[in-house]
């Protein structure tokens, strides 16, 4: 019942959350658009900050490719010299990332949107990292889920931010903080199955807790 109350009060400040929630498990963010999808999960791999740095460099790369038609498929993005990207973003690594996503999404379907969702209905959990997508460097169990999340799973991502979130209300609530990744994915999916909030309303939820006026800023 404390862990309800607890939650509940938490939404009660953040009543967007549902409507961010369900775009997202629909595969609309940033308008719908896959490749823009895939780049901010690549670049949000990295570990920068997601409103300062990831928003600007996806939106700067909206306009540069996807405005003026250069890149309009997952197969475009396979031949697409990341070199030429470098004056927006100077991670080689999140530019491979985006590649080998890319190049492995598009044999699943020639539609972009249905090759996510196809991918992410079939992605495990457990033994993620045998999974093409899993398996490509720099890719990890966050940002795997990430790219389940906006394919339609609803879920939730163990990053930094989630997991003190959710362990603090679980402390308030007299229970023990759980840090493994796999089994905190396991609790938070037990939580929103008991107070009757998805996983991923959950996931955004403890993004937006402390600044709410963010979520106007998100794609």
């Amino acid at each position: 019942m404390q862990l309800l109350e607890e939650i509940n009060y938490l939404f009660k400040k953040i009543p967007q959350i549902k409507e961010l929630s369900n775009k997202c498990l629909k595969t609309q963010r940033w308008n719908g658009n896959v490749i823009l999808m895939l780049l901010d999960a690549a670049i949000t791999s990295v570990g920068v900050n997601y409103f300062q740095v990831v928003i600007p460099k996806v939106k700067a790369f909206k306009k540069d490719f996807i405005d003026t038609k250069k890149i309009s498929s997952f197969r475009d993005l396979e031949k697409i010299n990341f070199e030429s990207a470098f004056c927006l973003w100077k991670n080689k690594r999140s530019w491979q990332i985006l590649k080998e996503m890319a190049e492995y999404l598009s044999t699943l379907e020639l539609d972009d949107r249905t090759a996510l969702r196809i991918w992410a209905k079939n992605s495990p959990l457990q033994g993620w990292e045998k999974d093409p997508i899993g398996k490509i460097k720099g890719v990890g169990l966050v940002t795997y889920q990430y790219l389940r999340m906006m394919g339609g799973v609803d879920t939730v991502m163990p990053d930094k931010i989630v997991k003190r979130v959710i362990n603090e209300i679980l402390l308030k609530s007299g229970e023990k903080p759980i840090n493994d990744d796999i089994e905190f994915i396991k609790k938070v999916e037990k939580i929103a199955s008991l107070t009757g909030y998805s996983p991923t309303e959950l996931c955004f939820m403890t993004w937006f807790i402390n600044n709410p006026e963010k979520i106007k800023e998100m794609p």
